[in-house]
Protein backbone atom coordinates (compact mmCIF):
# COMPACT_ATOMS: atom_id res chain seq x y z
CA UNK A 1 0.00 0.00 0.00
CA UNK A 2 1.41 3.69 -0.73
CA UNK A 3 1.91 6.20 1.82
CA UNK A 4 -0.22 8.59 0.14
CA UNK A 5 -4.46 8.49 0.92
CA UNK A 6 -6.90 8.97 -1.68
CA UNK A 7 -8.61 10.81 0.97
CA UNK A 8 -6.44 12.03 3.56
CA UNK A 9 -9.13 13.67 5.16
CA UNK A 10 -11.95 12.01 5.03
CA UNK A 11 -15.59 13.23 6.90
CA UNK A 12 -16.31 11.18 9.82
CA UNK A 13 -20.05 10.23 10.66
CA UNK A 14 -21.49 9.57 14.05
CA UNK A 15 -22.34 6.17 14.35
CA UNK A 16 -26.05 4.23 14.70
CA UNK A 17 -26.82 3.13 18.19
CA UNK A 18 -26.54 -0.66 18.73
CA UNK A 19 -29.95 -2.83 18.16
CA UNK A 20 -31.35 -4.21 20.84
CA UNK A 21 -31.17 -7.75 21.33
CA UNK A 22 -34.25 -9.45 22.45
CA UNK A 23 -34.49 -13.12 23.97
CA UNK A 24 -35.96 -14.12 21.24
CA UNK A 25 -33.11 -13.39 18.89
CA UNK A 26 -30.54 -15.47 20.17
CA UNK A 27 -33.19 -18.22 20.98
CA UNK A 28 -32.63 -21.44 17.94
CA UNK A 29 -35.14 -22.82 17.83
CA UNK A 30 -37.09 -19.53 16.58
CA UNK A 31 -36.79 -19.27 12.98
CA UNK A 32 -36.32 -15.42 11.97
CA UNK A 33 -35.96 -14.22 8.60
CA UNK A 34 -32.61 -12.39 8.08
CA UNK A 35 -33.62 -8.15 7.86
CA UNK A 36 -31.48 -5.31 6.20
CA UNK A 37 -30.20 -4.17 10.01
CA UNK A 38 -28.93 -7.35 10.61
CA UNK A 39 -27.27 -7.49 7.27
CA UNK A 40 -26.17 -4.10 8.07
CA UNK A 41 -24.79 -4.73 11.62
CA UNK A 42 -22.56 -7.28 10.37
CA UNK A 43 -20.69 -4.70 7.76
CA UNK A 44 -20.61 -1.77 9.61
CA UNK A 45 -17.91 -2.49 11.75
CA UNK A 46 -15.47 -3.16 8.54
CA UNK A 47 -12.35 -1.77 8.41
CA UNK A 48 -11.68 1.09 6.13
CA UNK A 49 -8.15 0.18 4.12
CA UNK A 50 -6.71 3.59 4.24
CA UNK A 51 -8.16 4.82 7.51
CA UNK A 52 -8.50 3.79 11.17
CA UNK A 53 -12.42 3.87 10.80
CA UNK A 54 -14.86 2.00 10.13
CA UNK A 55 -16.94 1.85 7.11
CA UNK A 56 -20.02 3.12 8.86
CA UNK A 57 -18.04 6.31 10.00
CA UNK A 58 -17.03 7.15 6.81
CA UNK A 59 -20.68 6.63 5.60
CA UNK A 60 -19.27 4.31 2.88
CA UNK A 61 -22.30 1.60 4.16
CA UNK A 62 -25.48 2.76 5.70
CA UNK A 63 -28.91 0.72 6.38
CA UNK A 64 -30.97 2.45 4.00
CA UNK A 65 -28.45 0.66 1.44
CA UNK A 66 -29.28 -2.89 2.42
CA UNK A 67 -31.83 -4.75 0.57
CA UNK A 68 -32.65 -8.31 1.91
CA UNK A 69 -35.34 -10.49 -0.04
CA UNK A 70 -35.61 -13.80 2.01
CA UNK A 71 -37.55 -15.07 -0.64
CA UNK A 72 -35.34 -14.97 -3.58
CA UNK A 73 -32.23 -15.36 -0.72
CA UNK A 74 -30.65 -12.59 -2.16
CA UNK A 75 -28.71 -9.89 -0.72
CA UNK A 76 -27.70 -6.77 -1.68
CA UNK A 77 -25.14 -3.88 -0.54
CA UNK A 78 -24.81 -0.62 -2.16
CA UNK A 79 -21.56 0.99 -0.89
CA UNK A 80 -20.46 4.84 -1.57
CA UNK A 81 -16.81 5.58 -1.96
CA UNK A 82 -15.91 8.72 -0.11
CA UNK A 83 -14.96 10.00 -3.16
CA UNK A 84 -15.46 9.46 -7.21
CA UNK A 85 -11.82 8.17 -7.67
CA UNK A 86 -11.37 5.81 -4.86
CA UNK A 87 -8.76 3.44 -5.69
CA UNK A 88 -9.29 1.01 -2.85
CA UNK A 89 -13.38 0.25 -4.08
CA UNK A 90 -12.57 -2.75 -5.02
CA UNK A 91 -10.93 -3.81 -2.08
CA UNK A 92 -13.96 -2.35 0.36
CA UNK A 93 -16.43 -4.23 -1.98
CA UNK A 94 -14.28 -7.27 -1.83
CA UNK A 95 -14.31 -7.11 1.87
CA UNK A 96 -18.26 -6.21 2.13
CA UNK A 97 -19.07 -9.76 0.12
CA UNK A 98 -16.32 -11.66 1.76
CA UNK A 99 -17.84 -10.69 5.67
CA UNK A 100 -21.09 -11.63 4.22
CA UNK A 101 -20.58 -15.23 2.29
CA UNK A 102 -18.85 -15.83 6.24
CA UNK A 103 -21.66 -14.92 8.09
CA UNK A 104 -24.81 -15.25 6.19
CA UNK A 105 -26.42 -18.81 5.63
CA UNK A 106 -25.25 -20.24 2.02
CA UNK A 107 -28.73 -19.79 0.41
CA UNK A 108 -28.28 -16.25 0.19
CA UNK A 109 -26.59 -15.02 -3.48
CA UNK A 110 -25.01 -11.52 -2.55
CA UNK A 111 -24.44 -8.65 -4.29
CA UNK A 112 -22.09 -5.94 -3.85
CA UNK A 113 -22.40 -2.83 -5.89
CA UNK A 114 -21.29 1.01 -5.91
CA UNK A 115 -23.96 3.30 -5.23
CA UNK A 116 -25.01 4.24 -8.92
CA UNK A 117 -23.39 7.97 -9.82
CA UNK A 118 -20.61 7.47 -6.52
CA UNK A 119 -17.64 6.34 -8.20
CA UNK A 120 -15.80 7.28 -11.70
CA UNK A 121 -15.30 3.48 -12.56
CA UNK A 122 -18.14 2.28 -10.87
CA UNK A 123 -19.08 -0.10 -13.90
CA UNK A 124 -15.71 -1.72 -13.77
CA UNK A 125 -15.90 -2.29 -9.96
CA UNK A 126 -19.48 -4.32 -9.91
CA UNK A 127 -18.03 -6.08 -13.11
CA UNK A 128 -14.97 -7.18 -10.60
CA UNK A 129 -17.60 -7.55 -7.61
CA UNK A 130 -20.14 -9.79 -9.62
CA UNK A 131 -17.48 -12.48 -11.05
CA UNK A 132 -16.90 -15.33 -9.29
CA UNK A 133 -14.30 -16.07 -11.18
CA UNK A 134 -12.44 -13.30 -10.04
CA UNK A 135 -13.21 -13.10 -6.64
CA UNK A 136 -12.08 -16.20 -5.53
CA UNK A 137 -8.87 -15.75 -7.30
CA UNK A 138 -8.15 -12.57 -5.66
CA UNK A 139 -9.10 -14.37 -2.52
CA UNK A 140 -6.07 -17.44 -3.69
CA UNK A 141 -3.79 -13.96 -3.33
CA UNK A 142 -2.44 -14.37 -0.13
CA UNK A 143 -1.19 -10.78 0.43
CA UNK A 144 -4.91 -9.90 -0.59
CA UNK A 145 -6.52 -11.92 1.71
CA UNK A 146 -4.14 -10.42 4.25
CA UNK A 147 -5.33 -7.26 3.64
CA UNK A 148 -9.12 -8.19 3.71
CA UNK A 149 -8.82 -10.49 6.77
CA UNK A 150 -7.38 -6.94 8.03
CA UNK A 151 -10.54 -5.06 7.24
CA UNK A 152 -12.70 -7.63 8.78
CA UNK A 153 -10.56 -8.07 12.40
CA UNK A 154 -12.21 -5.67 15.39
CA UNK A 155 -9.74 -3.09 15.65
CA UNK A 156 -8.44 -3.08 19.38
CA UNK A 157 -9.12 0.56 20.85
CA UNK A 158 -6.42 2.95 22.15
Amino acid sequence: MSSRLDNANPIIYQSQEEREILPEDEDDNIEDKVDSREVFDLIRCINDPEHPLTLEELNVVENDRVHVNNEENRVQVEFTPTIPHCSMATLIGLSIRVKLLRSLPSRFKVDVVITPGSHASEDAVNKQLADKERVAAALENSHLLEVVNQCLSKRKNG
